[in-house]
C-alpha cells in the first residue's frame, strides 16, 4: 500500500509536535532571602496565599538546603550544579565566568537545546554571568526608595561622598506595585509570557524580596500590625563557637541601625513587619505570573519552581541576616508543581526527603530529557514524582570566615552537625551538634556530651564524606575581611 507524499509530511509534523511536547516548559521562581517561612510551611503570621496555592498544586520539600548561606555562591550552584566547594568560591565578589569559562550551566545548556532561556530579575547575583547564554535577559537598577525624604537623605549622602550609606532599612511607600522593582519584573514576565506562549521555554523570575530595604507599597505593609510581632529570642546557643554567626550582616549599613549595642523592641518589630510586608509583596507577583500561565494555557505543560537563594534570620539568636551555617541559614522553601497535563502529577503532598538547591540542575535535564554534564547534584524528578520516596542521607552546606577559617556543616533531616576547619591542615578549632526535629532553632550545643557520642561520631562520618580531610579546599575567591 502506497502513502502519499503529503501523508508522510503531516505524519512526520505530528511527531515532530509530539515530540516538542514532551519537553515541558519550565518556570523558576527565585527568591532572595526568603526563609521556610511561610503560611504552607505552618507559619501563623506570614500572609501568602499564591504561594500557599501553588503548594496545594504540587510538592512541597519540607528539608530543602541551600550550599551556602550567601547570595552569589549559592546561585552559581543553582545554576551550575555545583557545589561551592567544587568551584572554589564562597565570597560575593567575584563572578562565576571570571574564573569558570570551561564550566556548562543551566542557561547554556537549554539553550544549546533550542530552548528560549530567560532571566528576569536577580538570578545570578552577577547580571554579568552568562548574560549571551540568555535568549532574554531583563534586570534594570532598583529604585529602592521613593518617599521624598528617603530619596533626599541619599542625595545628600552622595553629596557628602558617602557612597556606602545606605537610606533607612525600611520603606511602605503609598504606590501601586510596579513602583518598586519586583512589580516591574512581574510586568516583564507578563509580557515576555506573551511573547514566547508558542515557544519552548525555561523563565527565571528573580524576586529581590525580602533583601533589604523592606520596601514593599503600603497596602502590604497594612495587612500586619506591628505589635502582633513577638520579638524573638536573642539568646546565642550555649557553647556556640565565637565565629558561629555574623551578628548584622549588611543590616549594620542601613542609616537608621545603631553602630552599636542591640536594637530596641520597637525598631526589631518594625523591622520584622517590613520582612513580613515584603513577602507579602512578592507573594502577589507570583499570583500574576501564575494566572497569566493560566491564561495563555500555558499551565498544562509548564513546571513550576519556587525556590530562595538561601535562609534569613529576623532577630533569631540577636542576629540578622544570613551568612552563616545554622539551620534557619541554610533551609529553605522548595515547592515544585508539575506540568497539569502530566498524569501521574501529585497535588498538595509534603515530601520530608532531603533534597538540595544543587539538585535542580539535573532534576530539570531528567524533567526535560536533556544530556548534560557530570554534576553535584542528582533528580530528585523521582522524588516529585513519588513524594514518599527517601532522598540522601545528608544534606551539606559550607560558610567561610576568611582565608583561614573553613565551616562545613550536614544535616541528616535531625541532627545538625557543624566544624570549623583550618582552611589548610584540616584542625577542628570547633564543633557543634543541634538537634532540629521540630523547629528551625536551637539553643544548646551538644557537641562533645557523652548522651550525644553516638549520634556526633555518625555525623562526624557523615560530614567527612563529604568534606574529606585529606582533602584541601578548593579557593578562587573567599570573604574579605
Amino acid at each position: 500500500m502506497k502513502i502519499s507524499i503529503s501523508l508522510l509530511l503531516i505524519l512526520f509534523s505530528f511527531l515532530s509536535i509530539s515530540a516538542q511536547q514532551e519537553k515541558p516548559n519550565v518556570l523558576v521562581f527565585y527568591v532572595d532571602d526568603l526563609r521556610a517561612e511561610l503560611g504552607c510551611y505552618g507559619s501563623e503570621t506570614a500572609i501568602t496565599p499564591n504561594i500557599d496555592k501553588l503548594a496545594k498544586e504540587g510538592v512541597l520539600f519540607n528539608k530543602a538546603y541551600v550550599q551556602q548561606a550567601i547570595c552569589a555562591p549559592s546561585r552559581m550552584s543553582t545554576l551550575t550544579g555545583l557545589r561551592p566547594e567544587t568551584l572554589g568560591i564562597y565570597s560575593i565578589f567575584t563572578p562565576l565566568r571570571k574564573v569558570h569559562k570551561e564550566v556548562v550551566s543551566l542557561p547554556q545548556l537549554f539553550k544549546q537545546n533550542g530552548y528560549k532561556t530567560i532571566s528576569i530579575g536577580k538570578v545570578y547575583h552577577h547580571s554579568s554571568d552568562d548574560k549571551k547564554e540568555w535568549s532574554t535577559h531583563f534586570e534594570k537598577e532598583e529604585n529602592s526608595y521613593l518617599k521624598p525624604e528617603n530619596i533626599a537623605f541619599i542625595a545628600a549622602q552622595k553629596k557628602l561622598g558617602n557612597k556606602r550609606i545606605k537610606g533607612p532599612a525600611f520603606e511602605n511607600a503609598d504606590v501601586a506595585d510596579e513602583a518598586y522593582k519586583d512589580g516591574r519584573v512581574a510586568n516583564y514576565a507578563i509580557e515576555t509570557l506573551h511573547k514566547v506562549k508558542d515557544d519552548k521555554f525555561i523563565m527565571f523570575v528573580g524576586l529581590s524580596k525580602p533583601h533589604l530595604p523592606f520596601n514593599a507599597p503600603k497596602k502590604y505593609w497594612d495587612l500586619y500590625h506591628k505589635n502582633d510581632f513577638k520579638i524573638p529570642s536573642r539568646k546565642q546557643p550555649e557553647g556556640v563557637y565565637r565565629l558561629a554567626l555574623a551578628k548584622w550582616g549588611e543590616l549594620k549599613m542601613y542609616s537608621n541601625i545603631p553602630n552599636e549595642g542591640t536594637l530596641d523592641d520597637s525598631l526589631t518589630r518594625s523591622l520584622i513587619h517590613g520582612y513580613h510586608a515584603s513577602v507579602s509583596f512578592i507573594d502577589a507577583q507570583v499570583g500574576k505570573i501564575m494566572q497569566t500561565l493560566e491564561t495563555l494555557d500555558l499551565r498544562k505543560n509548564t513546571m513550576v519552581v519556587f525556590m530562595s537563594d538561601h535562609g534569613y534570620k529576623i532577630g533569631e539568636y540577636g542576629a540578622w541576616c544570613k551568612q552563616s551555617n545554622v539551620e534557619i541559614d541554610v533551609r529553605v522553601p522548595l515547592i515544585i508543581s508539575r506540568e497539569t497535563n502530566y498524569k501521574k502529577r501529585k497535588t498538595g503532598k509534603i515530601s520530608d526527603a532531603l533534597v538540595e538547591n544543587v539538585d535542580l540542575f539535573p532534576t530539570l535535564l531528567d524533567l526535560c530529557k536533556l544530556e548534560g554534564p557530570t554534576l553535584d547534584g542528582k533528580s530528585i524528578l523521582p522524588i516529585i514524582n513519588k513524594p514518599n520516596t527517601k532522598g540522601d542521607e545528608i544534606a551539606t552546606s559550607v560558610y567561610a570566615r576568611g582565608s583561614k577559617i573553613m565551616g562545613v556543616t550536614a544535616t541528616d533531616g535531625k541532627w545538625r552537625y557543624t566544624e570549623w576547619r583550618n582552611s589548610i591542615t584540616h584542625e577542628i578549632l570547633g564543633a557543634e551538634l543541634y538537634e532540629h526535629k521540630n523547629s528551625l532553632l536551637s539553643f544548646v550545643n551538644l557537641s562533645g556530651k557523652s548522651k550525644y557520642r553516638k549520634v556526633e561520631q555518625q555525623m562526624r562520618a557523615f560530614l567527612e564524606t563529604q568534606f574529606p580531610r585529606n582533602k584541601p579546599f578548593l579557593q578562587n575567591d573567599l570573604p574579605r575581611k
